[in-house]
This record gives structure tokens, sequence and C-alpha cells, in this order.
């Protein structure tokens, strides 16, 4: 009797284990769609409100050698507030042209205000008139002798050389003392005045880690100049964050909730996800200038331009059993929404036949009820057909879509084809030209171009995440290679990151180069960076930099929750930077 009783005992507690990880998962899952309801900012004594403008100026919290303020909208505490609001960011932007037009603010005192706009948290305004037409050349000096100097060229705008200077500095670095020296350089880079001042920063409004740990590879010393930066990092919704070759963080931006997905340049302004359920765009001083409200949609993994002024976005129908099988379209000088694609559409006998519900035994069962039977995380858009590439991570397969404004054509299916045989699509799939192991769970599946290559051939660049998982259809039981993975978690394997020849006259695909990351079962992604290539491999919580063979040049480990979804990088030059 008391084995049986042991028994049964030890059966309630793995139940318990497995309910408590898929209820931990979902609640994880679920933060990411939530909405930021606090804004609070830790400021010192009220300079002066603006009752016109509904923003007051306050002593920033801090300890600096300048003077440094805080402007906060006067509702800031009120239920529904969001910084991501056009009339709030047009009220902080007008409150800004007041000051600088009422003070005489020079280099050794400017107009300093801490994350003006309340999108990045250890972002520091400066307005400040000189002597001469010049650039302003900044340094910033930390006592932690771990943490290297940080040297730019500010972006004054359309103002390359001017007397008057607006610009964000970045590079400050939360919870240290900061010594920055600012240089007047006139137009043939000779410094003509400087001065400087200190700054003490608050610690990051996330809690996140400042410096990152790294190990240099085979090809160390070879990185591209600019800032990596992290999308969707788990238990930490709501930010990226900014980091350098050094790894010491540089920009905390603060969101509505949700991550980035992707960073979209769009004349001259930055595009990204402000939520879930936002677009926003920002110009270089952290201004919100316009979002775009997806209503009655929830995005998720990705968008791309599909136009001069139109973006295709990743999305799912909000509240719906179906998830993460539509695309959108959204027209950037209108803001109207349209359902571009439904892939119940473009795939109606599979959907209905062949994919169901998710259950509480299936391997994502923290998705119980849902019907993610395709799971859609990268698109590219093909203008010279109108089509679309889209990562279907389900079915493990990369998918072409053409003619998405008229007809709406399958084109191909590429990746293992027995998946496809015996269903009503099997006649899509391109045949695998050479003995290699087809991509399995793939994410960020990119066109690479066709340099060199004929009318209709082109190259895929994806991150192979060498992972076998399919929740939404039972009787299919694939003949899964040894290097194929199919625990979430599992250090004695590898991903890829794949380059396919793909030829739409031959109806093939070739795999032409490879190389070895980190494994991670899910998300993750590759990413180029000039020469180089920034691969995130986010459940190993490691990112690196490698050149163009594939070697190591730099690997740097990362604290979250379960994964963080991408780590891309940018220069930043004419946004943030001079050119």
């Amino acid at each position: 009797m008391k084995k049986r009783y042991l028994l049964i005992g030890l059966l309630v507690v793995l139940l318990a284990i497995i309910g408590g990880v898929a209820a931990f998962t979902y609640y994880f899952m679920s933060s990411e769609t939530s909405i930021r309801d606090s804004w609070e900012v830790e400021t010192g004594d009220l300079l002066v409100s603006n009752e016109a403008y509904q923003v007051s100026a306050y002593e920033a919290d801090l300890d600096a050698s300048i003077n440094v303020i805080n402007l906060v909208p006067d509702e800031i505490e009120e239920e529904g507030f969001t910084y991501y609001d056009e009339s709030v960011q047009q009220r902080i932007a007008a409150t800004l042209v007041r000051a600088g037009e009422r003070g005489n603010f020079t280099l050794e005192s400017p107009l300093a205000v801490l994350n003006p706009f309340g999108t990045g948290s250890n972002g520091l305004y400066l307005y400040f008139t000189t002597d001469w037409s010049s650039q302003i050349r900044y340094t910033i000096h930390v006592e932690d002798e771990s943490i290297p100097d940080y040297t730019a060229v500010a972006n004054n705008g359309d103002r390359k050389y001017s007397r008057l200077h607006e610009f964000l500095m970045i590079g400050l670095v939360p919870g240290e003392t900061n010594h920055v020296t600012l240089e007047v350089l006139g137009k043939y880079g000779r410094v003509q005045n400087k001065t400087e001042f200190t700054i003490t920063m608050p610690e990051t409004q996330s809690g996140y880690n400042t410096k990152l740990t790294y190990t240099d590879g085979e090809a160390a010393g070879g990185q591209t100049d600019g800032l990596f930066y992290t999308i969707r990092t788990g238990g930490y919704t709501g930010y990226a964050f900014f980091y350098d070759n050094s790894g010491i963080m540089r920009y905390e931006m603060v969101l509505e909730g949700y991550g980035l997905d992707r960073m979209l340049w769009y004349g001259g302004e930055m595009l990204t996800c402000a939520s879930a359920y936002k677009i926003a765009r920002f110009n270089r001083l952290g201004q919100v200038t316009k979002t775009y409200d997806l209503t009655g949609y929830e995005m998720h993994h990705d968008m791309v331009f599909s136009g001069g002024d139109s973006l295709v976005v990743l999305a799912s129908e909000d509240g719906s059993t179906d998830v993460e099988d539509l695309m959108l379209e959204v027209d950037l000088t209108t803001g109207e929404v349209t359902e571009l694609i439904d892939f119940k559409d473009i795939f109606p006998e599979y959907y209905e036949d062949y994919a169901h519900v998710i259950g509480l035994d299936d391997e994502f069962k923290w998705l119980a009820g849902k019907k993610d039977w395709i799971h859609l995380n990268t698109v590219q858009y093909m203008a010279e057909d109108d089509s679309v590439i889209v990562s279907s991570r389900e079915t493990s397969t990369i998918i072409k879509v053409r003619d998405v404004h008229g007809t709406q054509e399958l084109a191909y299916l590429i990746g293992d084809d027995a998946f496809w045989a015996g269903t009503p699509y099997e006649s899509y799939s391109y045949t695998q030209v050479g003995d290699f192991v087809p991509q399995y769970g793939q994410h960020t599946v990119e066109y690479a171009g066709n340099e060199g290559l004929e009318e209709g051939q082109y190259y895929l660049r994806l991150y192979n995440n060498n992972y076998w998982s399919l929740s939404t259809r039972d009787e299919y039981e694939p003949e899964l290679p040894d290097s194929v993975g199919t625990a979430l978690l599992d250090d004695s394997r590898k991903s890829n990151v794949y380059f396919y020849l793909v030829d739409e006259n031959a109806r093939t695909f070739e795999l032409v180069d490879s190389f070895d990351v980190p494994y991670s079962s899910i998300v993750s992604n590759v990413t180029p960076m000039g020469d180089n290539y920034v691969v995130n491999s986010g459940c190993s919580m490691v990112f690196g930099e490698y050149t163009q063979d594939g070697t190591l040049i730099r690997e740097y480990s990362y604290e979250c929750t379960l994964q963080t979804y991408r780590v891309m990088k940018g220069d930043f030059v004419g946004f943030w930077f001079a050119e």
C-alpha cells in the first residue's frame, strides 16, 4: 500500500511539474503581448509647469556638473497614459522648442534633458550654440577600467556644420559616473573648442545587465563598427538593449510592450514595433513622430517593406483560435491596415484535413487550445513578381506565394518533401539537389541576392534551428537524421547557418554553404552586418559576430528567461551619428 501511495505521489509531483512548466511558459508568452501600465519617472524638484502644453520641467534626480532636467507630461500617472501617443510627443517637442528659443544655451551650459520623449532611459538631449559652424564629437569615459571609452560624432540633422546643435547623446552608461568631453570640430576636423562635464546616470529602468561577458574566437579583431540590439529578451519585454563591441550597454529603448521584431528605416526615421498592437516611427531625438495601430490584430515575428510606402506584417487575429497565419499590409502614408493574406486560403485542405488544435499532450502544450498550424516567423517581399517568401516553423518549410496583390498563387515549398507527400500540395515541393539534411524548425529566412546567377535563380540565407517538433498533425512521423534535435534544450547538438541556391527554372534547391552555431531549438536569427554575420542562438543565450566563412570573431553571453528572439546590429550613421 505504501508503495502504491508513493507512486501516486510521484505521479502528482510529475503532473504538477509538467503543468507548472506549461503554466509558466503560457505566462511568459502572454507577457510578450502585455502593455506597459506605468511610466513613472524619478525626478527632483519642480522647476516650472507649462499649462499650454501640459508638460512640467523638473530637476533630474541625478548628480551632474551641468543642469539636467526631466520633462514630464502632466497626465503621466493617469490610467491609460502612454508616451506612444502622437499628441503627447508633439507637446513635449513644442516644450523643447520653446525652451530653446527662450534660453541662452552654450557649449559649457547646454539645455540638457534626460530621456525627453520617454523612449530611451539613458538618452541625453543636448541643445546649444557655438561660435563657429561645426560638428560635435563626444567621448564618454567611466572609472571602471573594464569599460572602454566611447566616442561618436553627433548627428545634427540637416545642419551638418552649424552654430546651432541639437542631438541625442547615445552611449552614457547606466549606473556609472560618466565623464563627457564635448569637442567642437571645424570643417577640416580641427578642434576649435572643447568642454567637459560629468553625469551620474540612473540604473537601467529594466534592471537588465549593463555589461555582457564575451569570449573571442579565432577571427578576433575583425568586428564591424556599430551597436548590437536585442529583440524581445525573455523576462524584459517592453525594452530593447543596445550594446557596443565590448558588450557595454549604450542605450536602453523603452517600448509600450513586446519588442522590436525588426528595425527599418523610412525617410530618415526609425520604424519598429512599439507593442504587439502598434508600429512607431522615431526621429533621431527619440520623438515618436507617427504611430500605426493594428486594431483587431496582434503582430508577431516580422515586418518588411512591400513597396516604398507600405509594410507587410506577420500577425494573428486578436482573440482567434488560429494564430500566426495572417499577413497584413500597412500603408505608411494613410495608416490604413488591410489583411493581405490569410494562409488558410493558400492551404485550405491542409488546414482543414491535416492540422488540429494543440492539446496538453503536444510539445507546445502552453498553446493548448490554439491552432498554431503553420507558425510564420519571417517574411521577405520580392517586388519583381509581387511575391512573398515566408518561413513556416511548424511545417519546417520555406514557402513562396506570388502575385500577393492579385491572385495569390502558391509558388513552391522548400524543405523535407516527405512532409508534403500524399497531400494536395505535394507537387509544389522543390527537389533537393545534393546530399544534405534540409532545414528543420528554421528561422529568419532572407533573400541573399542573385549576383552571378541566371534569371530565376537566387540565394536564401537562414538560421536552421535543426529542431523538429510538430504539435498540430498526428499521423506524420518523419525519419529524422541523427543530427536533428527533438528537445528544446540539448547542449550536444548544433544549429546551422544555411545558404540555399534556389532555382525556380529547375524547381530545385541546393545547399551551397553552411556553418555551425550554438544550438537553439526555437527563435534565433542570422543577419548580415557589413562583411560579417551576426548570429543569435536564443535558447543557448548567446550571440556572436562571424566572418563570411563562418569563423567566430566574438561571442557574447546574456541572461534571460527562456530565450531572446533576435539580435541584430547597425551602425546608426545618419540617425544618431553623423555620416
